[in-house]
């Protein structure tokens, strides 16, 4: 590790302010910023606190929707989420260890979109709104990349909204030394349709499954995506395994979810 300053606002306001200093990163769950801090792979001049910051913490029922503050942690969701959101609840859950869980925040990880990170495809999957301190950003123009994001200089996300769906479930097929997700499928069932989406799998991070969300809007069983699959030409391919092997994970792990949403 090495110097750097450690600025802890206490309202939105101040977060801004803090972060219009030169070489400011916001800081939430740490779970990503801090381990690559240790390794000297980003070194900011200034670090800025978001867990200091009430209004941007908590989970509440508002309508039709569940809305969810950014700086809430992955276990907050788990247990507060349960009873209006039990597919979303679920997914936080899985994310992590206990240590991960209380201490990652919905802000960070959207904030770092690892193609690999659960909450991106709870989000796509759901068709949620991410909320920023400056406009509302929709799931489907949010995520634009491996790492990359809609997210602008100094641009927090301060809470993001989850339509609540009539069935929803996820499935994930553990990489046990990271528990990231080798590939991990988020299906949601709406009045108007289907959402699909895939984590963990493609070289581009999260994407909607638009085949399978036809096939499973007239027929939601696991058998309606018989004959379906996506080409393994753009997925991962490391030690944990081929692009045709993530290709076919997709569907058994779609497959997984629509049967657990019932």
């Amino acid at each position: 590790m090495y110097a750097f300053d450690f600025v802890k606002p206490a309202s939105l306001d101040e977060a801004v302010a803090a972060l219009g200093q030169e070489g400011a990163q916001p800081l939430s769950g740490g779970q990503t910023l801090l381990a690559s801090m240790k390794q000297r792979l980003n070194a900011p001049d200034v670090l800025v606190s978001l867990r200091g910051i009430a209004a941007l913490k908590g989970v509440s029922r508002e309508g039709d929707a569940l809305v969810i503050g950014a700086a809430t942690t992955h276990a907050t969701v788990a247990a507060e989420a349960a009873s209006d959101y039990p597919g979303l609840a679920a997914l936080a859950g899985q994310i992590g260890d206990p240590s991960v869980r209380n201490m990652g925040t919905l802000g960070g990880s959207l904030a770092n979109n690892d193609p690999s990170a659960c909450y991106p495809a709870g989000v796509l999957g759901s068709g949620a709104t991410v909320v920023t301190n400056r406009r509302e950003i929709a799931a489907d123009d949010f995520f634009q990349g491996m790492f990359t994001t809609a997210l602008e200089e100094g641009e927090i996300i301060t809470s993001v909204r989850f339509p609540i769906p009539q069935k929803a479930a996820y499935a994930k097929f553990l990489q046990p030394a990271s528990r990231f997700a080798l590939t991990a499928a988020y299906v949601a069932k709406f009045a108007d349709g289907v959402r699909v989406a895939i984590t963990g799998a493609s070289e581009e991070g999260v994407f909607r499954w638009a085949e399978a969300e036809a096939a499973l809007a007239s027929d939601f069983r696991p058998e309606a995506l018989d004959g379906l699959s996506v080409p393994a030409d753009g997925m991962i391919g490391d030690l944990h395994g081929t692009p045709a092997y993530r290709a076919h994970l997709v569907g058994v792990m779609t497959r997984r979810a629509v049967a657990a949403a019932g």
